[in-house]
């Protein structure tokens, strides 16, 4: 049996792109921050095409929808999706876009991993598609805190250096190589 060939093919992985704004202001215009969170979520995934990711046409947007409930439209919607098995990544552009509440945060990805879908954060370094990514997610729950925190200031909790955050993160509180 021959040993497998490295230029082959990687698997495909469905990604949907989550959105979301809490005001409905400027919801109205052509493009809004709605279309500027697609825009960066589809850039990101075309990066990793050679790793096989392909955005999916469906839209799962929530203008207007604050992040502290889970009682919206376009978060119903993906999260059905993933419970039928069309999803394989959700991208969205901050974490806080997908809930600023801890509880909601540590459910939602549970059901994730329960049905084996990955979560990136393409602004964050927040990435569950590989091993070391999942380990870190699992950090800021066990922290108490979260990166979706709501915070006045929004800055997120310190991340572990094992998971290769501290040396272009911008809440890092010790430069690199620090004790």
């Amino acid at each position: 049996m021959n040993p497998p060939s490295e230029s082959a093919k990687p698997v495909r992985l469905r990604c949907a792109i989550y959105t979301r704004k809490s005001s409905e202001e400027g919801l109205e215009q052509g493009f809004n921050s709605l279309h500027a969170q697609r825009e960066a979520c589809e850039a990101y995934i075309k990066s990793q095409a050679g790793e096989g990711w392909v955005a999916l046409a469906g839209e799962y947007d929530d203008g207007g929808f604050s992040g502290g409930s889970m009682a919206r439209p376009g978060l119903a919607q993906l999260m059905k999706d993933i419970d039928a098995g069309r999803i394989d990544v959700v991208v969205v552009y901050k974490v806080d876009r997908l809930t600023r509440s801890l509880t909601d945060f540590a459910r939602i990805v549970e059901r994730f991993d329960a049905r084996s879908v990955s979560f990136v954060s393409v602004t964050q370094a927040f990435n569950t598609t590989t091993s070391m990514g999942r380990s870190c997610s699992r950090s800021p729950s066990s922290s108490g805190r979260s990166p979706a925190s709501g915070s006045a200031t929004r800055s997120p909790p310190p991340r572990p250096r094992a998971c290769g955050w501290a040396a272009h993160s911008p809440w890092a509180t010790t430069p690199t190589g620090a004790p």
